[in-house]
């Protein structure tokens, strides 16, 4: 168990001398549930409040050195609550004590067997899940419209990837999740060829809030003991509202990785690792985290996800009421906007479920672009979307939303409605000019992806790539989903889908060139 530690105060005036508040015996039991504060919460307010000689770590020593133009910004508590590794607070690699607890309310709440906090974002929590599943050498099947980090895991595990081309809506430019057909003809197609899975990865729900069948998927992979690891990142209100998809662990993944700060209310890269099942080594995924998270945790970040568990935890049932008819309101109010297309299962017949928080319209019958349209909604009514697409502008309605930020974004949008002027022939046009495939639909894999992260490189104009090996990970961000890996021969469907992205205004992330006139390749 951690020591006890107890605070001696300087010696104070005969009227203080009978405050047992100011001279305290600090104990696990002690921090634990004083009041029902959340015990982590509980214990960085015991420990801010002690009337100590700080002779600790970090520089601004509890605010009293704190750079003024921040204070100005947030006032002295943040600094004041941002403490180090004392021993009252417990140890992340290690808990004993309110980490501890913590966690377990966690587990608890969300159905797992055991649920690690995450300092580095659910970007760790999915890399400390490849690693712990997969050796060097094993297989990791997964969708080709993954997450950055999920890429990044494989890089520093040593898999293979098998990809998975998931269903693409020219339409929308979106696409969609994986089918149990999909994951199954994967499975097999290995097994025939004498490779070892190390595990299956599906996101689930997508950025746009489409989710997969899991159910099924985990039932399938669990009968040949291949473990589910499932990027929940956008989905931790998941199973907690009747009108709420199932989470991930309701429907049998093994493993799922959560960012609790996306819709759940923790402080922006703290996230929650999952684990459920007997199936994954839990001393195996605690190694990966000490290797891949800070060994100088934020308990501001910490104390977040205790708070927001027990804020979920308070109404599990019945917090989320007012979202979904936010929600509800906000499409019956965009609906019928003329121009304005919301985004449905009945482009995807496949994936009959979507996050009814997570909203999508599309403006190309207005003749406008997702990033055209946003521009409009900011400078019109100060509207700040989650995710712009080349099509498209997704909003997330969360526990924070109000009915005034609702109605501007419904008058915005008719606003945009009432001023294009475009004809129909130049809408029609449009309209079919962009139907294709997904960027990645016609990938080959020269190199895996750690082959071609460690080969030697060079870089060359944009026209002489065409045929080479890419050398470096190129994505449109958001969403963060890759349209060149390394290791990917470069084609044609690719680079045009870059520069149409990048021409339309999206952030092209990880190119050395965000111009785009050179491209890194491998040369090999």
């Amino acid at each position: 168990m951690l020591q006890e530690r107890r605070v001696i105060e300087p010696r104070k005036k005969q009227q203080d001398a009978g405050s047992t508040r100011d001279r305290i015996l600090i104990t696990n039991s002690e921090i634990a549930q004083p009041n029902s504060i959340p015990p982590l919460v509980s214990a960085l307010k015991t420990c801010a409040h002690q009337n100590a000689a700080t002779f600790h770590f970090p520089g601004h020593n509890r605010g009293r050195a704190a750079p003024s133009s921040l204070v100005h910004l947030i006032g002295l508590k943040p600094f004041i609550h941002d403490l180090p590794e004392l021993p009252e607070l417990d140890n992340l690699f290690s808990p004993e004590g309110p980490i501890l607890e913590a966690q377990k309310l966690a587990a608890k709440l969300f159905g797992s067997s055991e649920t690690w906090f995450l300092v580095g974002g659910t970007t760790c929590g999915i890399q400390a899940a490849i690693l712990a599943t997969c050796s060097p050498g094993d297989y990791l099947i997964l969708p080709r419209n993954s997450h950055i980090s999920a890429i990044s895991a494989i890089v520093l595990s040593g898999v293979i990837p098998k990809y998975i081309i998931p269903d693409y809506d020219c339409l929308w430019d979106i696409t969609a999740g994986v089918t149990l057909s999909q994951i199954e003809k994967a499975i097999e197609e290995l097994h025939m060829e004498g490779q070892k899975v190390g595990a299956v990865f599906i996101t689930s729900p997508t950025y746009h809030g489409i989710c997969s069948n899991l159910t099924d998927i985990s039932k399938l992979c669990h009968s040949y003991e291949i473990p589910v690891i499932v990027d929940e990142a956008h989905g931790a209100h998941f199973g907690f509202h009747p009108q709420l998809p199932s989470s991930a662990l309701q429907q049998g993944a093994d493993l799922a990785v959560q960012s609790t700060h996306k819709v759940l209310c923790s402080l922006t890269q703290s996230s929650m690792l999952h684990m459920s099942g007997n199936i994954v080594d839990r001393e195996r995924i605690c190694r990966c985290l000490q290797t891949l998270q800070s060994t100088s945790p934020s308990y501001l970040l910490l104390a977040s996800l205790d708070a927001a568990r027990a804020q979920l935890s308070e109404k599990p049932g019945s917090i989320f009421n007012n979202a979904l008819d936010l929600a509800l309101e906000t499409k019956n109010l965009i609906v019928n906007i003329p121009g304005i297309s919301m985004l449905g299962t009945l482009g995807f017949s496949n994936f009959p479920v979507i996050d009814p928080l997570r909203l999508t319209f599309g403006f190309w019958r207005l003749g406008l672009s997702g990033f055209e349209a946003d521009e409009t909604l900011y400078s019109d009514q100060g509207v700040i979307s989650e995710l712009v697409g080349t099509r498209s502008i997704t909003f997330a309605i969360n526990l924070g939303t109000c009915r005034d930020h609702i109605q501007r974004l419904a008058c915005g949008i008719k606003n945009l409605s009432e001023a294009s002027l475009l004809s129909f022939e130049k809408i029609k046009g449009q309209m079919e000019g962009h139907c294709g495939s997904a960027p990645f639909s016609d990938i080959t894999m020269c190199l895996n992806p750690r082959e071609a992260f460690f080969a030697r490189k060079r870089k060359v104009a944009i026209g002489e790539s065409l045929g080479k090996i890419c050398g470096e990970l190129i994505c449109p961000y958001p969403p963060g989903i890759p349209v060149m890996i390394p290791g990917e021969t470069i084609t044609k469907k690719a680079l045009e889908y870059l520069v149409l992205v990048k021409n339309k205004g999206a952030t092209i992330s990880g190119a050395s060139d965000p111009l785009l006139n050179s491209i890194v390749i491998c040369d090999v």
